[in-house]
Order: C-alpha cells, then structure tokens, then sequence
C-alpha cells in the first residue's frame, strides 16, 4: 500500500470520487455536492486556512487502486482551548473494510499532526465548524444523512476504537413529527414565559436580512462560543454564514426571541435539502441547479432540520427554549402546512439541558455520531469534553 499526498487536480479527484465508488451499493447513502467538499480544501474560501493547515491523502493498493482518503489539520485559534494538550483534527475518512489500511491512514495523520506540535486528534471532525460533517457515525444506518452529515460504514467504528481512539462526545440527532403534540410540562412553561410581557417572538424576515443577522450574532457568541473550540463569529463571518444558507431558508422556520427588544435566543431550522440534493448526485452544474429549482419547487422537501439553538446564559433555564419552540410550532402546526418531519441535528451529550429540552418537545434519538480523540501520549489521562453548565 502507497500513500500519497493530495497536490495536483488528479489525486484531488481521487480523493473526491472514492466515497461514490464505496457506497454506489449502500441505498440510504446520499452523494454529497463536491463543491461542498472541495471548499473545505481551497484557502480562497476556507476561513480555516488563516489561522491554521490543512493536508490530505490518498492510499493506493498494489494494483494501483485508491482504497483509502483522509485529512489532517489544526487551528491554532482552537488547538489549545479547553485542551490539556494542543489537539489538531482528521477527517474525510474512507476506507475498504481493511484495517491495516485504516491504521495507515490514522498514523499518517498523526505523524503530520505530531509533527506540527500536536499531542492529540479528535475524529472525525470539519477543518471548519462544527455543523458540518462532525462525528462518526454508529447509530442510525437506516436513515438518509442529512445535510453535510457524515454517513459512514459501520465497521468504521471498529477501526476507530482499535487504533486508540476514545469517545470524546456522543452527537445525537432528535426526530419527530411535526403536528404531533409536545408534552404538558413544556407548554405550560412556555406559556408563563409568553405572558411575560418583556419577550417577544418572530420570525425572520429576509428582507431585513442584516438585522437578523447581527441578532444572530450576538446571541451565539454569548451562547456558544465560550465552549470548548468554539471560537467567535465575526460580522463578515455572520454574513457569510446566512449568505450561503439564503438559496434555501425558509423565513417562516427561523426563530428569534427578544427580552426588552433585545436579542436573546434564536432557533434555526432549514429545509432539508439532502430530500433535494439526492436527486443532483453532487453536481450542482446547470443541470444540477435546474433539477434543484424543479424540486424546491415541487417541494419534494417535508422535512425541517433544527440546525442551531442559542440562548444567552442569563436567560437560560427559564423556559425560554420551550417558548421559542412553541411559537415557531405555532407557525409551522397551525399556519404553515409545509413540513411533515422535524429533525434537531447535533445535540452533543456535554449539553444535558439541551437534551432534556428536546426530550420534553417529545423526539426520540434517530442518529448517533461519536467524535473521538486520540492522545499521542497515552500514558496521559483522557479526559471526555466537559459538561456545560
């Protein structure tokens, strides 16, 4: 076996293409779009790259046939945060079932990590943020991933817990149907909270993008970014992150709460275009984009993602995330007929308010992803990700 580095626009194809030849017989899989994974790897488009690198490779068999991707990387802005070591990152991951080939590809990473002056890899993870594909796969191989979700072989987990690599955190995604009721306990906190005359609710209006944006801003950056590798949005980034999302947000399904007129909790959710994307088989050409429009327009997509929940801290455990669940349910059980399924992606279990929160609306566990870490040392103590409070 040879493994070589992703350089020239040949290994790059190599490097894109193995997932179709792997799964071209696993029915639930869904093509991701390439330019969806290409960005990952371009510095003109990947943030990532100003303050961190990125390498990646292929392996080849005797007989000169890719059995094998990955990459590595680190952001020097992250590596150290909340970390007893500097910790870098792999992933893209794909393999053929073998586990000689797999171990190759994870000591490759952690020799260039090791390298570099790392100590330790979380897997498989984004060279980008964590809503896009983060975690392993274990649970929920039944299902069609959602958008920019890893779906993976479940052998996969073996390679992963035989190199060394342990459970850093469970992800789990939440499903349900939309018009079925929520528990009592939710609604009657959400109702106190609603009478609260300081809240207020509403959805976001395109048309005012820019305000809605800077709403979203402020309120992740206080709910989420003094976690672990989580690092604040910028305005441009901000930007740039509802930029991308406009072609398929809905406005009726993006949610924010107001304390005083002042921004302190947001709920997004997104069609989920995979109902869309499996249809284009990863090319979003001209063709692709016209296969895109006729099924956005013939709304071949029922299902909602909850993508992202944040509430400032000095208003959490107050019943805020029932009350902005219950007003967005307003709209989309009573008013907006256009969504049959809701799904809440990527609850990490360090978030066991989230979870009981999600327990409550009345979801059960559908998926499962694993991110692991690996520490060089192992001599050292291994630590889980911490709980939030």
């Amino acid at each position: 076996m040879k493994i070589i580095e992703v350089r020239g626009q040949d290994t790059a194809r190599e490097f894109l293409m193995l997932p179709v030849h792997l799964y071209k017989h696993e029915e639930k899989w869904i093509r991701p779009l390439d330019k969806d994974i290409e960005a990952v790897f371009d510095k003109k488009k990947n943030k990532f790259f100003r303050n961190g690198e990125c390498t990646r490779w292929i392996l080849k068999n005797r007989e000169d046939k890719t059995i094998g991707r990955v990459a590595a990387f680190y952001d020097k802005k992250t590596m150290t945060k909340d970390n007893d070591q500097p910790t870098g990152g792999m992933g893209f991951f794909e393999c053929v079932d073998d586990q000689n080939a797999a171990f190759l590809l994870f000591e490759t990473c952690k020799n260039w990590l090791t390298d570099k002056g790392l100590e330790a890899m979380d897997g498989p993870i984004n060279f980008g943020n964590r809503d896009k594909w983060w975690g392993l796969l274990v649970e929920g191989f039944d299902e069609e991933p959602n958008y920019c979700c890893n779906y993976n072989f479940s052998y996969y987990k073996n390679f992963f817990e035989g190199y060394g690599f342990k459970t850093y955190f469970e992800q789990y995604t939440y499903a349900r149907k939309t018009r079925d009721p929520f528990a009592p306990r939710i609604a009657e906190k959400a109702e106190k909270i609603m009478k609260t005359p300081e809240y207020s609710f509403e959805h976001m209006q395109l048309k005012r993008a820019d305000k809605y944006t800077e709403d979203f801003r402020t309120v992740y950056n206080k709910a989420w970014a003094n976690h672990s590798g989580v690092p604040k949005l910028s305005p441009q980034q901000a930007k740039n992150a509802v930029k991308s999302m406009k072609p398929i947000m809905d406005e009726k399904i993006v949610w924010f709460g107001y304390y005083n007129n002042e921004p302190v909790a947001f709920f997004l959710l997104l069609p989920e275009v995979n109902q869309i994307f499996k249809h284009i088989n990863g090319k979003l050409d001209a063709i692709g984009k016209v296969k895109f429009l006729w099924h956005k327009w013939r709304r071949s997509c029922n299902k909602m993602i909850g993508l992202v929940f944040g509430i400032v801290p000095e208003h959490q455990g107050k019943g805020l995330e029932g009350a902005l669940i219950m007003a967005t349910a307003k709209m989309v059980q009573d008013d907006y007929h256009r969504y049959e399924n809701l799904e809440m992606n990527w609850i990490g279990d360090f978030n066991p308010k989230m979870i009981r929160v999600v327990e409550q609306v009345g979801g059960h566990v559908s998926k499962t992803h694993i991110t692991y870490r690996k520490l060089f040392d192992e001599s050292k103590p291994f630590k889980r990700a911490p709980i939030m409070d």
